[in-house]
């Protein structure tokens, strides 16, 4: 029987969770991957992920819908039997930048919908398995690892929206680490920067001007490897009396400067 632990991955197909994918594959993980599009169109990076040698399963799911979170983790249950690792990387950006002022509703439902309400009721389902495989077995370790944004502490007037979700997934990560850490469950928050992804190729030459003013003290972006490798660390364990903290990515911008 294969003893290989498990992660789940949301949003795991391309950018950020993709490179968190890809490190969790590396680490001798194997690999429940969900995203919003149909497997074929995911083909060539699932392919990328079976490559660095985990087994691969893929479920089409928008973690907003109760019922698909639902069908989501008994897939992964039919096809590993067991979860080690949860990341709570999906998440969208407002289709529409608008000025708070502006803004409506159906643009704010709808990311708190897909970045807070989902991932924090997918934590909630995926750490009573998590407590019940620990309690089957001493030895097992499982951590929930969210991925927010620097958003959830930096005001950007026309994406407010954005900005209340991440902020949300922040108190969600104390909240959660807070309860399961009588279980042994660690729960952290990755807090990335300017990452270069598909989200943010629309403003690649505004941030590459930033970026190469000293925006970012590193002066690059990152990339979702650099997010990828600090998960990676924390599924192994190796920061086993944080939970509850944030780990920013972002080359030194959170650092308050004159």
């Amino acid at each position: 029987m294969n003893s290989r632990p498990v992660a789940l991955i949301t949003g795991g197909s391309r950018g950020i969770g993709l490179g968190c994918a890809l490190a969790l594959a590396r680490a001798g993980y194997d690999l429940a991957v969900a995203g919003r599009r149909p497997e074929a169109d995911c083909r060539t990076a699932l392919d990328s992920l079976r490559a660095a040698g985990a087994d691969v399963g893929y479920t089409a799911a928008d973690v907003a819908d109760r019922s698909a979170r639902e069908a989501l983790l008994a897939a992964v249950r039919a096809r590993f039997g067991r979860l080690h690792v949860l990341v709570n990387n999906a998440g969208m950006a407002p289709r529409e930048r608008r000025d708070i002022l502006e803004a409506d509703e159906a643009s704010f439902e709808e990311l708190l919908r897909v970045n807070l309400t989902g991932p924090y009721f997918l934590t909630q389902a995926a750490a009573r398995w998590m407590i019940a495989q620990r309690q089957a077995d001493a030895a097992f370790r499982g951590c929930i690892v969210n991925i927010s944004s620097i958003s959830a502490t930096a005001v950007s007037l026309n994406r407010g929206e954005y900005c209340v979700s991440k902020a949300g997934v922040s108190m969600a990560t104390q909240l959660w680490a807070t309860r399961l850490a009588e279980f042994g469950l660690p729960v952290y928050e990755i807090r990335p920067g300017i990452i270069a992804t598909d989200m943010t190729a629309g403003v690649r030459e505004k941030y590459d001007r930033l970026i190469a003013g000293g925006l970012v003290p590193e002066r690059r972006w990152g990339t979702p490897g650099d997010v990828g490798r600090a998960v990676a660390a924390l599924a192994r364990g190796e920061l086993p009396y944080a939970t509850g903290q944030v780990i920013n990515l972002d080359g030194g911008l959170s650092i308050p400067r004159l």
